[in-house]
């Protein structure tokens, strides 16, 4: 199947994303939504940030023109007959997608490839709804798709193998990096980071520090680029909160990916982020200023660390992702300074086991156990890659 036309179910920020990625491949695209004026939006957005594009110097007039002639807006699920791969970004909720996708199986051809960019959900339900669930696979976009390098791909149990692979070179030729994920809540990206958010959450409820000091420290100490409450406000809780609820019920309410009331009740209240203007942070105010004491922002950003470290430890031993594929998603998906497995290695297997060991004792709580692969490195005395 050579350039074949991409179908794209959604114009939300997302959907539209991709679209703009396969129309720069000289895809054909078929951007599909319900309502007319919500494409109408999406268009114009689009046209907006080609243009800018144009004012940077990165693209030409003629590039932005021939990009945007190449999508076709429609508010009728029969334009995806022509397609040869259709994606679905639509709304985050199993049952309305397990209907679109029931209800878009009898319109296309027998050798289309049907794909998810669902974040969290299980991409084997979604597959249960589909007469060929062989064709199926899922396809994870991160936000905004035009920028960020990674791409995951999931295959189910019923994925035919030459459909993997057509979507990793698919995929590829955009110009993304893929990594292989098992099918798992979360997949590689959304399980690894829950620490990230949860263990800073843990650590401002228990009264430890607050949110501009935990941000300071995972900047300071850390290198990353944005602390975990600027990172959530950003995503907004509406998103960041239910990946962490589904996440953690998916995982059969597994203690490591507890979400936390004080996320919750920011949900609750409409406090979403930047986009309502408040979160953890408001918006309408100059932000707090951090404590900038050295000792307590390294503990700070050695527990979350170790926790992280935690994580993908487990993620390697269950199968759900290769190491080289763990720290590619990390770096590449959420923009991580490191890999996780390489800086566990350079700090030293025994230190991140120490300080899970401490955790552990001081809590009693199942989260901070030390996987057994770490405590396994750390007896052989190696690391991860070595």
């Amino acid at each position: 199947m050579k350039n074949p036309v991409i179908g794209i179910a959604g114009c939300g920020t997302m959907g539209a994303g991709i679209a703009r990625v396969a129309a720069q491949s000289e895809h054909e695209v078929v951007l599909y939504d319900l309502k007319e004026d919500l494409l109408i939006k999406a268009t114009s957005g689009l046209k907006s940030q080609l243009e800018k594009e144009v004012e940077k110097g990165k693209l030409t007039v003629q590039a932005k023109e021939e990009i945007l002639s190449r999508i076709q807006t429609s508010t009728s699920m029969e334009q995806f007959g022509r397609c040869g791969l259709i994606l679905e970004a639509i709304v985050e909720n199993l049952t309305i997608k397990k209907d679109f996708l029931s209800k878009l199986e009898p319109l296309v051809g027998h050798d289309c490839i049907l794909a998810t960019n669902t974040s969290s959900l299980s991409v084997t339900s979604l597959s249960s709804s589909l007469k060929k669930p062989s064709r199926f696979i899922g396809i994870h976009f991160f936000n905004p798709a035009p920028l960020m390098p990674l791409v995951e791909i999931i295959p189910t149990l019923s994925t035919d193998t030459s459909v993997t692979e057509f979507a990793i070179q698919l995929v590829q030729s955009w110009g993304k990096v893929t990594v292989k994920a098992k099918d798992t809540p979360g997949f590689i990206v959304n399980r690894v980071a829950r620490p990230y958010y949860s263990e800073a959450l843990r650590i401002a409820d228990e009264g430890i520090a607050d949110y501009a000091t935990i941000d300071y420290a995972m900047k300071t100490f850390g290198g990353f680029r944005m602390g975990p409450f600027e990172l959530m406000d950003l995503i907004g809780h509406d998103v960041n909160y239910v990946v962490t609820e589904t996440v953690w019920k998916e995982h059969y309410y597994d203690t490591r990916f507890t979400p936390s009331i004080t996320q919750k009740r920011l949900l609750e209240a409409g406090l979403l982020g930047k986009k309502s203007g408040r979160g953890f942070y408001d918006y309408s105010l100059p932000l707090p200023p951090p404590d900038t004491n050295e000792e307590k922002g390294k503990k700070i950003f050695e527990r979350i660390l170790a926790m992280l470290i935690n994580m993908a430890a487990d993620t390697l031993y269950m199968g759900i992702a290769s190491g080289e594929d763990i720290d590619l998603a990390v770096t590449k998906g959420v923009n991580y300074p490191k890999g996780l497995l390489r800086w566990a290695d350079e700090w030293g297997i025994g230190r991140v086991v120490n300080i899970l060991a401490d955790l552990h004792a001081h809590y009693g709580e199942e989260r901070y156990r030390p996987h057994p692969v770490l405590k396994k490195l750390h007896g052989e005395n190696r690391g991860f890659y070595s």
